[in-house]
């Protein structure tokens, strides 16, 4: 059991250290542009990195039809920056790429694309509200292939103001579409200010229940620990006839002094006296693109 604790502490102690390389590829991303979306990127970076390391069923050898294979869409998609760090530090293409992002003729979009193919994208997303819709699809198509495999969806938790969310809850919880695992980043804040000022979305919990929903909630989004266990007891609930929703409460800026907490920081990118404020206070571990 010492071995086993053990083990299990360096492999978090290993992706602590990539979310840490991740969020300094998130800061120079937006940086270097002078656009982006910094703050939910940062909240979300150790859903992503334990995902991608320890969860997903993933093949960096890409194909758009994924057979065989476990799926993530990101339907929130300004949080790209996140999302790119960590596609090119799994190897689904060169890390060096990053230094692109949002430029003219990049392949690294402000909002994931797939007109230039970029390998690790399957849908175009950023108009919130859609992605949930596009994964129960891909999830009932794993159905009618006979694939074991799963499908995972991120979502805001502003983009829950979209109607097209719940039209979409209806549908998984009435066609039992338990092979997919949604999670809300629950970081209470959107662009124009906390949820609760913006449209309360009240007790989403209970809603998501309430469409039949099994609904787990995580209080601690930013313990690395923490994360990768909710999404193993998420997949654990799969196959029961009812769509699993993870509530990931995070921190918005999260590992940032001056960022965390707040919406000001939701499509803002920092200044250079910015930047080299925010890099002293995360670690290099995996160098720098």
């Amino acid at each position: 059991m010492e071995v086993e604790n053990a083990i299990k502490t360096g492999e978090i102690a290993e992706m602590e250290k990539t979310a840490s390389q991740v969020r300094r590829d998130i800061l120079r991303m937006v940086h270097a542009c002078s656009s982006g979306h910094p703050g939910a990127s940062l909240g979300c970076t150790e859903f992503f990195v334990a995902l991608y390391s320890k969860i997903l069923k993933h093949n960096t050898n890409f194909t758009m039809e994924g057979k065989n294979e476990d799926l993530f869409f990101l339907s929130n998609g300004h949080i790209s920056p996140v999302w790119y760090s960590v596609l090119a530090r799994s190897g689904y293409f060169p890390v060096s790429e990053l230094k692109t992002f949002r430029k003219l003729d990049s392949r690294l979009q402000g909002h994931p694309a797939t007109a230039e193919h970029l390998e690790g994208i399957r849908i175009a997303s950023g108009s919130l509200g859609q992605g949930l819709s596009v994964a129960l699809g891909a999830a009932q198509a794993k159905k009618l292939n006979k694939e074991d495999n799963l499908v995972y969806v991120l979502m805001g938790d502003g983009e829950q103001q979209e109607g097209q969310v719940w039209e979409a809850a209806m549908y998984a919880a009435h066609n039992k579409l338990d092979n997919v695992i949604a999670t809300i980043d629950y970081n209470g804040q959107q662009i124009d200010g906390p949820i609760a000022k913006v449209l309360d979305l009240m007790d989403l919990a209970a809603k998501y229940r309430s469409f039949g929903w099994v609904v787990l909630e995580e209080p601690k989004g930013n313990d690395m620990e923490a994360v990768l266990n909710i999404l193993k007891k998420a997949k654990s609930l799969t196959g029961k006839k009812q769509p699993v929703m993870i509530l990931l409460k995070t921190d918005m800026g999260y590992g940032v002094d001056f960022m965390v907490g707040t919406h000001k920081w939701h499509g803002q990118a920092p200044n250079d006296e910015q930047l080299a404020n925010a890099l002293s206070q995360l670690e290099q571990t995996l160098g720098d693109y």
